[in-house]
């Protein structure tokens, strides 16, 4: 590792580092050895395995926003040297739809969105990795709607037989990471406030939360005090009122300049079987893969408060599971 630690300070340095290295300075290159070459990432539209597909999709996007950049927010970790390292690296995102991809023909519009990295890292090389991208914020901001899009996207792939399927556990791949995180406080507090929300004890996040907290959720929304943020929680359970919620990685952490904070990965698996953010229930069987920051203050029920919290899932990969389900093309 010494040839590591010469390069950089500490683990998070690593995470921003190589981040910077690979976009704004076009070091595509570099994920040969970043990336272990059969690294499984997963996201809400499906499983990849390996650092070619890596590199063809950083290509891929980097063609469609030629001045993209993935501004480091924070990193979340644990682990260590001998064990290896868990980091929930926090990603401002931020681009130009200049070239026709993905995302469609080119608009010409900019888009602001956060991204949520959990990337297992050992040697200097990241070997396991689950993200999710504010797919829904982005959409948006080039000016169209998830549901169209996940419409179109399922339309692109051939129609609902053809069509790739969003994440579901079936389809998982058990990669080399097997850790759930740390023991901190902090990790423990926000995953025991995330438990109760999704048993619909909603009144505990009007106390749990700072009175003046803000939040930064999906479709590139910002909300402010705990009402909005309860209330969003309210319009996502409301929609998979049966769903099984399971948080997988916790961690917390406390010092390093910042606030007490922590780092939750979770998913909701069951059916859409109720009204909410999601519309008319549709029987349809959904995986909500999702990943959520959390920062403390001294403003609260017993002299804490959440006071920012940052929650990620992929609104396009619902709706198309949504979709394919209700074959409403």
């Amino acid at each position: 590792m010494t040839e590591f630690w010469n390069r950089w300070q500490d683990f998070p340095d690593y995470i921003l580092g190589i981040t910077r290295e690979i976009w704004e300075d076009r070091g595509i290159a570099t994920l040969h050895r970043s990336y272990s070459h059969d690294i499984p990432v997963r996201t809400p539209m499906g499983v990849a395995i390996g650092n070619a597909g890596v590199i063809a999709s950083t290509m891929a996007t980097l063609h469609e926003f030629p001045d993209r950049e993935l501004l480091g927010e924070d990193v979340i970790w644990s682990g260590g040297e001998a064990s290896g390292w868990l980091s929930s690296h926090r990603i401002i995102s931020t681009g130009t739809h200049r070239h026709d991809g993905f995302f469609g023909v080119a608009s010409g519009r900019r888009f602001t969105v956060r991204v949520i990295a959990d990337c297992a890292a050992k040697d200097g090389t990241i070997y396991d990795e689950w993200l999710v991208r504010d797919n829904g914020g982005l959409v948006r901001q080039l000016g169209g709607d998830p549901k169209t899009f996940a419409r179109l996207l399922i339309e692109r792939e051939g129609g609902p037989d053809t069509a790739s399927r969003p994440f579901t556990p079936e389809m998982d791949v058990q990669g080399l990471y097997k850790g759930s995180g740390n023991d901190d406080p902090w990790g423990h507090r926000y995953a025991e406030t995330l438990e109760r929300i999704m048993q619909a004890d909603f009144a505990h996040a009007m106390a749990a939360y700072d009175r003046a907290a803000i939040g930064e959720f999906p479709g590139a929304q910002t909300l402010i005090g705990h009402r909005q943020l309860a209330d969003f929680w309210l319009g996502l359970r409301s929609s998979f009122p049966s769903a099984l919620f399971r948080i997988h990685h916790r961690i917390g952490m406390q010092g390093g300049m910042m606030p007490p904070r922590a780092a939750i990965r979770w998913s909701l698996d069951g059916t859409h079987d109720g009204w909410g953010m999601f519309g008319r229930p549709s029987g349809a069987r959904v995986h909500v893969m999702g990943m959520a920051h959390a920062e403390y203050g001294p403003f609260g029920a017993g002299g804490v408060g959440l006071r920012r919290e940052f929650a990620l899932f992929d609104e396009v990969a619902i709706w198309k599971q949504i979709l394919l389900h209700t074959g409403d093309l």
